[in-house]
């Protein structure tokens, strides 16, 4: 893969994470409500998760995904579900409970909560995929090796998703420091809620191209 390529691929890459989409409002309803530590764990998950859509379209299986209007549907519907069910979650939590979270020092269990919600949503994301299927060709070389092109850019679009989505729940942590206390949280909370109801409502909306 040449310079021009590569560069080409990192600013295409960068406008389409710039936009937000449900992995972002996943970010920043968390870091709203439980602070940096869980919403940086959730990015962690969401890397994997775009770690495993490169793998699937790689593999060819993105192709059959894009061709095939009931997986389509079916994971669209699942992953609109998953969302508006983790919203509903964060409607009930309780402000009280939210304020003793320890940011630095969060148990084993809730990172690996976060983690794994920050990965299934971004794979039940079918658009993801899709998208990569028709994004990722028209930067490949089809005279050069394929692996060392689809390392490059999986680890491109893996880093730039990072600081995308970290830069996302740094700026919610900050905002969400403007709002301790009881009463301020339970806005917050119930903010970061219907930002992931949002999510799967946005999700459920989303169409098959062709």
């Amino acid at each position: 893969m040449s310079l021009e390529t590569w560069i080409a691929f990192a600013v295409a890459t960068e406008i389409l994470l710039f936009i937000p989409g449900p992995t972002v409002l996943l970010v920043v309803g968390y870091a709203l409500t439980r602070g940096r530590a869980a919403a940086m764990w959730t990015v962690a998950g969401s890397c994997l998760g775009v770690a495993f859509a490169f793998l699937v379209t790689f593999a060819g299986l993105g192709a059959v995904l894009s061709a095939s209007a009931t997986a389509f549907t079916v994971m669209k519907w699942v992953g609109a579900a998953y969302l508006v069910y983790l919203g509903i979650q964060m409607w009930r939590a309780k402000a009280d409970a939210l304020l003793t979270v320890d940011e630095e020092g969060a148990g084993l269990r809730q990172k690996r909560s976060t983690f794994w919600h920050g990965f299934i949503t971004t794979v039940l994301n079918p658009k993801i995929v899709v998208f990569l299927v028709a994004f990722v060709p028209q930067f490949m070389n089809p005279a050069a090796p394929t692996l060392p092109q689809a390392a490059i850019m999986t680890v491109t679009f893996i880093t730039l998703a990072f600081l995308n989505d970290g830069a996302y729940a740094l700026f919610a942590d900050k905002a969400r420091r403007s709002f301790l206390g009881e009463r301020g949280m339970k806005w917050v909370q119930r903010a970061g809620g219907s930002l992931l109801i949002g999510a799967g409502l946005l999700t459920a909306a989303t169409k098959r191209a062709g």
